[in-house]
């Protein structure tokens, strides 16, 4: 039996993980924290995981939360006018319904589920040194934990890596209370706010340790209006600035919101994420070598939502490759290739995330109106967020976009407007799995 070593207990690691001992290997997970320690916590992220992320949860077995989480049916966009009012605002419908679970809950639990199958789980924060010596003890070493001394050890790909500094301040809280969009009360909506100037407000329907929720989440442009939160340690007080800003620059989002309270005393979270790609194979001081997994190698701003349904799919691809490598050893032609593998699902998603926090050129905002008058141009953009790659050949340059929605306009008026995405995505690039 194989030995695997997984360091961090996070989508990826514990998603792999879990997959393996399914297989019969022989794998020990380490984390700094225990389940109780995570599940009692500060919430960790702001996930939303789509359809084709979900489907390989499903495929293991361990999507233990698809009947109490909240189905996300639609993707909403709205653009903040000078005037405060909406300048663009629809919905794009999702062909498979997405859904965000607190990952306080899901670390948690799949955590447990890894030691009562018989996992060796070790509550131990890894220095470069332990992993010298497991190096040695295991067939192979993962590293999952994004953060702390183990993911010092991979280095920034500079080509791949155009950011040196966060390009939003990041405020999250989780709240009960939210309340329906009045103009569509009966869908469940993830809504994405545009706010030229200030950032983005997202509002994410949920589940979290008490039971469905909202999360609440602004991306500042760092020094604007709306990076407000630094050294804000009450939970109340986030909660009030968030509020705040609603008012201000997205008061349709304010009005359902009077009643919200936050979920506990943990619903509250800030930061700021250097998005950045790092070489995926790291050398120890012995000789050996180490792969990087998740967002160790592939770091994302949340702005597009990528960061959990890339994991999900570096996971799914590391089970592959290291399934079918047999008993040949985990060498660094291996590890490369198993990145690249990776990466070639990974940079669609990388590259969007690029372009929504740049200035969006007039094209985009083109495309953002026509898809309050073309639903096959709404349901796109939505469907983009599960599939990253389609972007490609409609979304990045004004000329193919110009061309895609004259694709789609003639098909309306010829009464074709039904076969939207199929139509819609002629010329475009194949979807990522």
């Amino acid at each position: 039996m194989r030995s695997v070593l997984i360091v961090g207990a996070g989508q990826a690691g514990l998603q792999l993980a879990l997959g393996l001992q399914a297989r019969g290997y022989g794998v020990t997970v380490m984390t700094h924290r225990t389940a109780d320690e995570i599940r009692t916590g500060r919430v960790l992220s702001t996930q939303v995981m789509f359809a084709g992320a979900l489907a390989h949860e499903r495929r293991l077995g361990i999507d233990f939360w698809r009947q109490q989480a909240p189905g996300i049916t639609d993707l909403g966009v709205s653009v903040t006018a000078p005037d405060g009012t909406r300048a663009v605002d629809w919905l794009g419908r999702l062909e498979g319904a997405a859904q965000s679970v607190d990952q306080r809950v899901k670390m948690a639990g799949w955590l447990e589920t890894f030691a009562e199958r018989g996992g060796k789980v070790v509550v131990h924060a890894a220095a470069v040194s332990d992993l010298d010596y497991f190096s040695r003890a295991y067939d192979l070493v993962l590293v999952a934990a994004g953060r702390g001394e183990p993911a010092a050890m991979f280095g920034r790909d500079p080509d791949r890596s155009p950011y040196r500094a966060p390009q939003r301040a990041l405020a999250v809280c989780y709240v009960h209370g939210l309340r329906p969009r009045p103009e569509h009360p009966d869908v469940r909506a993830l809504h994405c706010n545009l706010v030229p100037g200030v950032g983005e407000f997202f509002a994410i329907p949920a589940l979290t340790t008490s039971g469905p929720c909202d999360i609440l989440f602004w991306e500042a442009l760092p020094g604007g209006p709306a990076d407000v939160f630094t050294g804000v340690r009450d939970p109340r007080q986030h909660l009030r600035l968030t509020l705040d800003l609603m008012r201000r620059h997205v008061p349709w989002e304010h009005a359902r919101a009077s009643e919200v309270e936050l979920t506990d005393v943990g619903g509250t979270l800030t930061g700021r994420v250097t998005p950045v790609v790092r070489h995926p194979v790291a050398e120890l001081p012995s000789g050996g070598l180490v792969l990087g997994v998740g967002d160790v190698v592939v770091a994302n701003d949340p702005v597009t939502g990528q960061g959990a349904n890339n994991a999900a799919r570096c996971a799914a691809v590391h089970l592959e490759r290291i399934i079918a490598h047999g008993d040949r050893p985990f060498d660094r032609a291996w590890m490369q290739g198993t990145f690249d593998r990776y990466w070639a699902l990974a940079a669609p998603a990388t590259r969007w995330t690029h372009a929504m926090l740049a200035p969006p050129p007039d094209h985009v905002l083109e495309l953002l109106r026509a898809a309050g008058e073309l639903q096959p141009v709404a349901d796109r953009f939505a469907g983009g967020f599960d599939e990253p790659a389609d972007f490609e050949g409609w979304f990045y340059d004004a000329a193919s976009a110009r061309a895609y929605l004259a694709r789609v306009r003639e098909a309306a008026e010829t009464g074709t407007a039904g076969e939207a995405r199929g139509a819609g995505k002629a010329g475009g690039a194949p979807a990522a799995g």
